[in-house]
């Protein structure tokens, strides 16, 4: 499996607070069949000012960490990128990082409110090359409110990446609940596990990867944790990537919402 979002870089964000949980972490990725993992620390102006630079510098230390304990995890750089002004200044003058230097990068919403022109921010960043993964949106307060919005997103070219926690219940039943439906209704491109520690948020994939094959079949959860990013890795047109499944994707919930009702 790829982990294209994890904060396993120390003492840099909200993530790991010392090497020697870097370490573990890296560890436990490894024993749960993690063979690439992508380090992608926030990037929150005011808050965690962290850039291309940076990232590669303390990428490049943690992976001799990695190496010289016999640790065989490969590591790669991007960043968790709060959706800020100037934030497509910012990438094309290379000052913040995409995932491995590709189109594709991770785009972080507030979580607590939905940000005023959000499709509209998004669309730009599509339209200037570049796609957008919006990481989490099971875990948004607001996707209640918004979920349609985040269809239409997909069908403009934004790309969505749920936390393999969410699956297994680790956030709690309501992240659960969005979780399963962006799979179901196939509005889901990649599972990552956005973790921050070696305890409660691990670098896990293998229990949300089983849950997404019971839920749509073998093959689109390979995708899910694998084929999709090794695509992403070589930097191939969204256009050239496997597609989402067909499964109901749309607002209303195709066949998910007639095994399990509608919320609201």
């Amino acid at each position: 499996m790829i982990d294209l979002h994890c904060h396993i870089l120390p003492g840099i964000d909200d993530g790991s607070r010392s090497l020697e949980m870097s370490l573990e972490m890296a560890r436990m990725a490894v024993d749960d069949g993690i063979t690439l993992t992508a380090c992608t620390p926030h990037i929150y102006p005011g808050l965690y000012m962290n850039d291309t630079a940076g990232i590669e510098a303390a990428r490049d230390q943690l992976q001799r960490s990695l190496d010289e304990n016999d640790i065989p995890l490969k590591l790669t750089i991007g960043a968790d990128v709060h959706l800020v002004p100037g934030l497509l200044e910012g990438l094309r003058a290379g000052k913040v990082p995409c995932l491995h230097h590709t189109r594709y990068l991770l785009l972080e919403p507030s979580h607590h409110v939905a940000p005023p022109h959000f499709q509209d921010s998004v669309f730009q960043l599509v339209a200037a090359g570049y796609v957008p993964v919006i990481t989490h949106p099971e875990r948004l307060t607001w996707v209640e409110d918004h979920y349609p919005v985040f269809a239409d997103l997909v069908r403009q070219g934004a790309w969505m990446q749920i936390t393999a926690a969410s699956l297994t219940g680790v956030f709690g039943a309501r992240a659960k609940y969005w979780g399963e439906r962006f799979l179901a209704d196939g509005l889901t491109h990649i599972i990552a596990t956005d973790a921050h520690s070696n305890g409660r948020r691990s670098p896990v994939m293998s229990r949300a990867r089983d849950i997404a094959e019971r839920m749509l079949g073998r093959e689109e959860a390979q995708l899910l944790v694998r084929g999709r990013q090794e695509c992403m890795l070589r930097n191939e047109l969204p256009s050239a990537v496997p597609a989402l499944p067909d499964v109901g994707r749309k607002a209303g919930g195709g066949w998910w919402k007639g095994l399990f009702g509608a919320r609201h």
